[in-house]
């Protein structure tokens, strides 16, 4: 499963428990966990990944800098604008996955400096058994 979400100038990436992917364009810097904006996700076929395979490695990748770490995925998930992904257990419709090995703030910096920059990048879901 991949899709995809582009970079903002407000990208920060420092939130200690939670990163997520948002289909808004625009991004204020209060929102310190966001790592992609005008993500391309589509809701249902994320959820049905979510149901059938219960952990997942994610790989992020843009502009060559790559980062992986793995997760449990929420088999309700169901939001059709915000995708995040927790390091806690605290999950709710918007949760796509939780028990994450990272949040944003432990992404690389230079992954954040290009989205920071405009990058494009791709997420990759691979379900782990």
């Amino acid at each position: 499963m991949i899709f995809h979400a582009y970079g903002h100038p407000n990208i920060r990436g420092t939130h200690k428990n939670t990163l997520e992917f948002t289909k808004d364009e625009h991004l204020s810097v209060e929102g310190d966990c966001i790592i992609g904006v005008r993500a391309d996700f589509d809701t249902k076929k994320l959820a049905e990944f979510a149901r059938k395979h219960p952990r997942a490695k994610f790989t992020l990748s843009a502009d060559g800098v790559v980062e992986t770490f793995t997760v449990t995925m929420n088999p309700d998930f169901g939001d059709e604008h915000e995708a995040v992904v927790r390091i806690g257990e605290f999950v709710d419709g918007r949760t796509l996955a939780f028990r994450a090995e990272k949040s944003a703030k432990y992404l690389s910096r230079e992954l954040m400096k290009k989205m920071k920059e405009g990058a494009v990048m791709e997420v990759s879901l691979e379900a782990v058994e």
